[in-house]
Order: structure tokens, then sequence, then C-alpha cells
């Protein structure tokens, strides 16, 4: 394998050694999919991302992305990150739009004057709801902290997450998953990955707080998910929950494990579907080269 020049990334944040870190691969056209997972395993963040070209494929970037255990089809953190370091070191940090081939298909980033990227995600899908009983004693808490008039559900644009709204910006912050259960759960379902919000938000500037747990795939708490927001994002538009089909809001994530991070959220309910944005900055961190 030849050498790699990689670089790292904070994303969902305007600040250095905030946000969610994420490592990008420049040209992995040579590595062997069982290196990159390697790779992603060495460096451990909760993705690593590998553009298999530098030159676009019919005007669209082949990446793939491995959090440390596997391979996924879709993540919201390495895509927005991935097409601002595209954006930035291969087009001279103008263009308006960067296309990525993903495992799900094609997504969209697109690009404002201030640099502050958005992707359009899949429509969502709904599927199971599940009991409050059992999502409340996975995540540690009273039945009672767990919201009484929204369902929890699985919903994916992508790649699927359980939803779990709360009463209060307490309960999320006491959440703490209880492995036996939860590998229990996830066993018999879709989902893996955990999302909890709340309408109290931690910081003026920010609509809702929100947590996100993913031990499946070797990440016990992620800084920033752009992948389970846009899941929240449709399931907000979906059940009207801050009074319409249409959400255009800012989420805060993060700050209970020291990398706090902002999303926007965008969504409509339209009579065809859902349409779902996720958007943020991004700031490159460091380059380097794999030997």
């Amino acid at each position: 394998m030849k050498k790699q020049t990689f670089y790292i990334l904070d994303v969902f944040t305007g600040q250095k050694y905030t946000g969610n870190q994420l490592a990008v691969f420049r040209d992995a056209a040579g590595i062997t999919v069982g290196e990159m997972q390697q790779i992603a395993r060495e460096i451990n963040f909760s993705e690593t991302t590998f553009i298999l070209s530098e030159k676009p494929n019919n005007g669209s970037y082949d990446v793939r992305i491995f959090t440390p255990k596997e391979e996924v089809p879709f993540a919201g953190h390495p895509t927005l990150g991935t097409a601002f370091l595209i954006r930035s070191e291969l087009l001279g940090g103008q263009a308006e739009k960067v296309n990525l081939n993903l495992k799900v298909g094609q997504i969209p980033v697109t690009f404002a004057g201030d640099g502050s990227g958005e992707m359009k995600q899949k429509e969502p899908v709904f599927g199971a709801r599940h009991d409050r009983r059992i999502l409340a004693e996975v995540l540690g808490l009273d039945i009672a902290e767990v919201d009484a008039h929204l369902p929890i559900q699985e919903v994916s644009t992508g790649l699927p997450f359980f939803i779990v709204p709360l009463n209060s910006l307490q309960a999320l912050k006491k959440a703490k998953v209880d492995l036996e259960k939860y590998y229990h759960l996830i066993a018999h379902t879709q989902a893996k990955g955990i999302l909890v919000f709340t309408r109290e938000p931690r910081e003026p500037g920010e609509d809702l707080a929100v947590r996100v747990f993913v031990d499946y795939f070797g990440v016990p708490e992620d800084p920033a998910t752009g992948s389970a927001n846009g899941c929240l994002a449709g399931y907000l538009a979906e059940h009207k929950v801050l009074g319409s089909g249409e959400v255009d809001v800012t989420v805060g994530q993060g700050h209970e494990i020291g990398r706090p991070s902002k999303l926007r959220l965008r969504a409509q309910k339209l009579p065809g579907g859902i349409d779902v944005f996720v958007g943020g900055r991004a700031v490159i961190v460091a380059r380097g080269e794999l030997l």
C-alpha cells in the first residue's frame, strides 16, 4: 500500500477541538476494504472515510464510510466533513455543491457563502414503535421521564435510529445506557443507535438538546450525529412535534462528553413525502501521512 494522505476534521462546529472528529483519506484507490477497516479501528474515531479517487465519477465522488467495527451505508458528519474536505482541498474552496456516492446512494451537499454545508438526506422511513418502559430501562430512566405524548419509533434516512422523546434536560443529562438491556433490545430491531431529545435546550441559540448512543458501532456516545439528527428532523415533521410539518431548528449535542456541537435541521412534510436537510460547519485540524 502506498503512502496515504489523510486529514483530521472537526465537524458540526466552527471551532477546533469541538464537534465530531473525522479522519478522511484523500486518494484511497490502493487501500483494500480490509485495510480500510483496520485503519478505521486504528484511528478509532466514530467514523473514518475514504475518497476512492480524486477525480469525480459522473460529477460525484465515490466515498466509503467505516466505524471502528464495520462499514456503514451512510453517516451524517462523515458526509458533511468529507464534502467540506473535497471542496476545500480538491476544488479550491469555491464549489457551491459537492455530490458524494455512498452505499446508500448519492447525497448532495450544498455550501453557503460562509462555508457552511447542508446535506439533503434520503426520505425518512418510519419503522416500528416501542414501549416506553423498555426504553426507559435501557436508558436508566424512570418511565415518567419519557414523553408519553410522542411515540418512541425507529426512523431511517439511510441508517436507522430509535428516536426517544424525553420530558426534560435533566432526564437527558441523566440517561446512561444499560448495555445488557441495550444489546437484548437491538438483537431484535433494525435500529442499533439511540437518539434521545428534549425540547428544553442547553443554552441560548439552541432549540433542542440531543444525545446519541451507538455502542453497537464501537462508540458509546457520539458528539454530533448527522444521520440520527436527520431521522429526528423527519420525526419532528411527521408527528408535527413543533406544531407543523415544517422544521427549522438548531440542535445542541456533545456537551456531556466535552465536544459541544451544533447542527441545523430542516424538514418539510409534503404530499409526496418528507424532505430532510442537515447542516453545519467543519474545520480542518491536521494533515498527515499513513506510512
